[in-house]
């Protein structure tokens, strides 16, 4: 789970924002420029118990908008008031994370977000306020107060609709993989009795133009998985009506392994055997030592 939606669990539908609270949160010190891993320092006693959000730099790129996804690095801590402990950074994983100012996040970071511009910092308290109404239907304590600093990097590519490029006439045995052509998701079928290989595949079906696809890129794509041999489809982004976004070292080693140096705007079919996929671990849809098959559109990565 990518570290702001994992640290930032106590619900979106609640929680307070704005200057009204910055006396709350005016002992917590951040140090360090933007766009570098910042300092932060907690004062003693109490936590904060409101949740409250401080611009530390205003920006000087496009202003953010409700609705906006965008690149953001973050850094979070538990604010106990005891050891206050650090709880990650993107700024050393060197992955920024895509956010997107909607409904997902909590009220308090929609707030802030909407202040500050492209190259801006953002101070953010989320305390009991924010995670009162989640901690009293699952009868949980509280979790703490979190602090996040974050620096808005800007915006990521607009991406393509679907691959486009040279079709380059490449198949893998026992599949079939059927483009329609233009914005429309193609058809793949992997009801075979081919045996699949034990080692990962991967097959261009349209060679893209675009840049290729590095380590630590984050990604969007459109895809659909489907178990070898079966032809059951266990997911597809085209069946939800919107193409992923994630950082390829999220995701498992097949996709690691077999989209770097994919250039953008490809359409890729890749067999993934089971120890570059779930190995013997069931998942929900997906027995245990599956072959993996996905056919992926790459439509923008940065």
């Amino acid at each position: 789970m990518p570290l702001i939606f994992s640290a930032a669990a106590c619900g979106s539908d609640s929680g307070a924002g704005g200057a009204a609270q910055t006396q709350q949160q005016a002992g917590v010190k951040v140090t360090g420029n933007v766009g570098a891993k910042p300092t932060v320092t907690f004062p003693s006693g109490t936590p904060a118990s409101k949740s409250s959000y401080e611009v530390l730099s205003a920006g000087t790129g496009p202003a953010v908008k409700a609705g906006d996804k965008l690149i953001v690095n973050l850094t979070v801590y538990d604010w106990d008031g005891k050891q206050n402990p650090f709880q990650g950074s993107t700024y050393d994983n060197k992955q920024p994370e895509t956010i997107p100012v909607d409904e997902q996040l909590p009220q308090v970071l929609r707030d802030g977000f909407t202040k500050v511009k492209h190259g801006g910092r953002l101070l953010a308290v989320l305390a009991a306020d924010a995670s009162q109404q989640q901690a009293q239907q699952s009868q949980q304590p509280a979790p703490p107060t979190k602090v996040f600093v974050l620096d808005v990097v800007g915006a990521p590519p607009t991406p393509l609709k679907a691959a486009t490029g040279k079709d380059t006439g490449d198949t893998l045995k026992g599949v079939k993989v059927d483009s329609p052509g233009g914005d429309k998701a193609p058809t793949l079928t992997t009801k075979t009795k081919d045996k699949p290989a034990k080692e990962l595949v991967v097959k261009t079906l349209i060679e893209g133009t675009g840049k290729k696809v590095e380590a630590g890129n984050t990604l969007t794509v459109h895809y659909t998985g489907k178990i070898w041999g079966t032809d059951k489809e266990f997911d597809s982004s085209w069946g939800k009506g919107e193409p992923a976004s994630f950082p390829l070292g999220n995701v498992i080693q097949g996709w690691q392994k077999g989209l770097v140096g994919v250039p953008i705007g490809s359409r890729v079919v890749m067999s993934i055997p089971p120890d570059l996929g779930y190995g013997a671990q069931e998942q929900q849809n997906i027995p245990a030592n599956s072959t993996l098959v996905f056919v992926v559109d790459v439509l923008a990565a940065y």
